[in-house]
């Protein structure tokens, strides 16, 4: 039983990649071939390898945040899929994600007992700081925290053919988050504004960073590790009753609840926002079977989950970033979110055996309601960067930013949609050894409406999505299994893409400007009525769902032997896939200096800023290449290992953009024009190499002391993922001045690419700044590729330790302790990839935690 707090929030919505049961493959694969798509905050996989996320990275667990964090983090698993099942959604699967399934319960199969009995467990695990290991920049002790998990599950007989069961758990972290900062210099905490009022406000700001010096100034001279106590509150419940109707009838129904509250880490003041998230899913599953060859499965479903973010009390209200230079002053511009989503789900099931077939069909029908508030910059975002001929820093201390944006109206929409699938499909035993499964699933998407007639979506149906899918397995005479399959998998169009038109006039404004005058009031002199300039979102009535035609060739050399061999293809060619384009920059006019002041008058249509349009702009080619090895027992030792070479390459976005939010300037092009050839490269999580062992050794000789203890371990080793260099503003001397800060540099020194930046004491010398020139005002782009540089890799050792006692005959005691990055590996961020910041190319963060121990006592009965 899974008692850890977090596993059972994978029942969370949020995420925009939906979660179901994993169906089970022909042969049974390793548990690291799985893949939880939502990673919690405060939850570690320990058993695929992965170490403690170091929470100062922060992410906020929305839309698809936790997915694009662990494939920023960790990168991807190559999988190997060969049973396509028409009633499952692959899109992503490819990579290490969980196929998306049906709503349907399964039937547990109760074993009858003559008596009243009711069998469960309880389960209590402790981490503390005393036990935890600095992490890499840490300066000091390690500071007081805790983590305490409770659970219990309990499974019980009603009445006649009736089974209850209860699982419930609840996790409390406490304590600090250590992180580190860039803070001011004292020499810096001086403003130099004339204006007193500027003066205020910019004094204001200043003393929302810790009044501590900089004590790494070995890595960066405005460098401060420190502490900021953060508390994780997740409570998770799942109550589920089995009923036998008789011989050929069953209910079965489940209610989960989830709540999580985190009180955010500020390192700065209101540098994180709160967030509160309370997930409800229910399911009533019927199944009828017509005779042992024919099942039927109806499911009534319904999910709701409430996300709220808010700023923290001392948040100083505008996002205010001083380029790269220092830490930015948060929370992020989509602060504060108010977020309801329903869901209203029918499923159903036809299995039927026919002679050699056993044919499948089925569908989904989903109502979906998205209501509450969504926010774009309402509190204002102000932008100090390298211009007018002086560094960000020096533009801070005077009060002159480079760029203001504000959102003015209410964002707080009512949407309504549809979402539906239907499948066909034949599993066919041809002959001796030989199997095909061939299928057809249809996924239309469809267009949301505003209940209140606010914000009319352009675009009605992407009707066109018929999705294919083969499969064979052939047991030969000698030399094992192979199996090949085929499917075309379509992926979603996000709700969250669609309804960016809620910030479109005439019920919203968002304004941009440029140099503001006044810092004070930045929006002075601009015309705010009706008609007045703004950014448009669009989005085309013809967009289509993201598709991929994936493949994949097994061979599983010694089937059924005590030594397994797998070696295997998979690969996936993904097109249509989203991008925001931003159009209407600003372009050289003759007679008009190519200044920050004169963006707004040089963009070509005056009735707007910027046109912020979604379009199936990318697309993505992945390739993997997988040998898989499991050895037998001897003499109480077992393990499995598994490599994979691997080659991800897209043209601006990958697989989990949705064009919207933090997603927006994923794959931003330098230019409006030419875009797939300005961003084609690697992938953000392309790994050209990894691998994990596993092992688990128990003792076979007779000491008594020994016997009966377990020793696990998971090794994982990865390439490190790429990155690229930006030129980190759009001011004369940095960019091109089009009013679009993600330029990326002229490339001076061709010997640098290429090349792994993943030692601090080294990185300043892999990555000169000489090695890089900034592109003239005007220029189309810089020479400089994309992702042409990889941060270092991953190298991460787990252990525990574990025994069971049998108490009494049905009475079972575990106890064990688990060591999360045993040998205490940093895992090193991305370089400063900003040329316009001082700290450019130092490694001033790790992606994980230090050595940490877990200790967990479980009683079954």
């Amino acid at each position: 039983m899974h008692l850890l707090p977090g596993v059972l929030l994978i029942f969370l919505q949020n995420t925009l990649l939906q979660n179901g049961t994993s169906p089970q493959p022909p042969d049974p694969k390793p548990a690291t071939e799985k893949r939880v798509e939502l990673n919690l905050l405060g939850s570690t996989d320990s058993a695929k390898g992965e170490s403690k996320r170091n929470e100062n990275v922060q992410f906020n667990l929305i839309d698809n945040n936790a997915l694009r964090e662990l494939n920023a983090r960790l990168g991807t698993s190559a999988t190997l899929v060969t049973d396509f099942r028409p009633e499952l959604r692959y899109f992503g699967t490819e990579f290490g994600n969980s196929p998306a399934s049906p709503i349907h319960l399964d039937d547990r199969k109760w074993k009858p007992s003559a008596v009243f009995a009711i069998h469960g467990g309880l389960s209590f695990a402790h981490s503390n700081s005393i036990f935890a290991a600095r992490s890499f920049f840490q300066v000091g002790a390690v500071k007081p925290a805790r983590e305490n998990n409770y659970g219990f599950n309990a499974t019980m007989p009603l009445w006649k053919g009736a089974h209850l069961s209860l699982d419930g758990s609840q996790q409390k972290i406490r304590g600090s988050v250590n992180g580190n900062v860039l803070v001011p210099l004292a020499s810096e905490r001086s403003v130099r504004a004339t204006d007193p009022a500027v003066a205020r406000l910019l004094q204001r700001w200043l003393a929302a960073y810790p009044t501590e010096a900089p004590n790494r100034t070995d890595i960066d001279q405005r460098a401060l590790n420190t502490n900021s106590p953060q508390t994780i509150d997740t409570d998770s419940s799942v109550l589920r009753l089995d009923q036998d109707l008789g011989a050929h009838d069953k209910l079965f129904a489940r209610y989960n609840f989830t709540n999580q509250k985190v009180l955010a880490f500020e390192l700065v003041a209101g540098q994180n926002p709160d967030t509160n998230t309370k997930s409800h899913a229910a399911r009533l599953s019927w199944l009828h079977t017509f005779s042992a060859r024919s099942v039927l499965t109806v499911t009534t479903g319904f999910d709701r989950v409430h996300s709220l973010l808010t700023p923290e009390p001392n948040a100083v209200g505008p996002q205010v970033s001083i380029g790269t230079a220092w830490q930015i002053l948060g929370p992020n511009a989509s602060v504060p979110l108010d977020r309801h989503t329903n869901r209203f789900r029918e499923s159903t099931l036809y299995r039927v055996q026919t002679g050699a077939h056993q044919f499948s069909f089925g569908g989904e029908l989903d109502r979906l309601q998205n209501n509450g508030l969504e926010s774009s910059s309402e509190r204002g975002n102000i932008y100090f960067r390298n211009d007018f001929g002086r560094d960000a820093i020096t533009n801070f201390r005077l009060g002159l930013p480079s760029r203001y944006s504000v959102a003015i109206g209410n964002g707080q929409r009512g949407f309504r949609w549809f979402e539906q699938q239907f499948f066909a499909g034949d599993v066919w035993k041809v002959g001796s050894g030989v199997t095909v499964s061939y299928g057809l699933r249809y996924v239309p998407s469809t267009a949301p409406h505003e209940v209140h007639n606010l914000s009319p979506v352009n675009f009605r149906c992407d009707c066109n999505a018929l999705a294919p899918q083969f499969g064979f397995a052939w047991r030969m005479p000698v030399g094992g299994v192979i199996r090949a399959g085929y499917g075309l998998q379509f992926g979603e169009i996000y709700p969250q893409t669609l309804q960016q038109v809620r910030w479109d006039p005439p019920n919203f404004l968002k304004i941009e400007v440029q140099a503001p005058a006044s810092l004070v009031n930045p929006l002075q002199g601009v015309y705010l009525g009706p008609g007045a300039r703004h950014i448009q979102f669009s989005v085309p009535s013809d967009l289509e769902a993201p598709y991929a035609h994936q493949y994949t060739l097994v061979w599983d050399l010694l089937p059924g032997r005590a030594w397994s061999l797998q070696a295997g293809y998979t690969g996936s060619r993904t097109h249509k896939l989203f991008m925001m384009w931003f159009r209407n920059r600003a372009v050289a006019v003759p007679g008009i200096p190519l200044t920050t002041a004169t963006i707004t008058e040089r963009r070509p249509d005056p009735r707007y800023y910027e046109l912020r349009e979604v379009h199936n702009a990318s697309n993505a080619y992945f390739d993997a290449a997988r040998v898989s090895l499991k050895s037998p027992t001897w003499h109480g030792l077992s393990g499995d290992a598994s490599y994979w070479l691997s080659k991800a390459i897209d043209t601006g976005s990958s697989y989990t953009n949705l064009a919207a939010g933090d997603d927006a300037r994923q794959g931003y092009a330098q230019s409006e024009n030419l875009v797939a050839r300005d961003l084609k490269g690697p992938s953000s999580f392309d790994q050209s190499h990894a691998a994990v062992v596993r092992f688990q050794y128990e003792p076979t000789f007779r000491a008594r002391a020994l016997k009966g203890w377990r020793l696990g371990g998971v090794f994982l080793a990865k390439t490190g993922l790429p990155f690229s260099v930006i030129t980190g503003s759009d001011g004369p001397g940095s960019g091109n001045v089009d009013g679009s800060n993600g330029d990326r540099p002229n490339l001076l020194d061709a010997s640098v690419l290429g090349r792994s930046i993943g030692n601090p004491d080294t990185s300043r010398g892999l990555l000169p700044r000489t090695a890089f020139s900034t592109i003239a005002p005007g220029g189309d782009r810089g020479s400089l590729g994309f992702n042409t540089f990889r941060r270092g890799g991953i190298r991460n050792l787990n252990a525990s330790l574990r025994r069971t006692w049998t108490l009494r005959s049905d009475w079972r005691l575990n106890l064990a302790a688990e060591a999360v990055n045993l040998l205490n590996t940093p895992q090193f961020a991305d370089p400063n990839p900003d040329l316009s910041s001082p700290a450019f190319g130092r490694i001033t963060n790790t992606l994980n935690d230090g050595r940490n121990l877990l200790f967990t006592m479980q009683v079954q009965f």
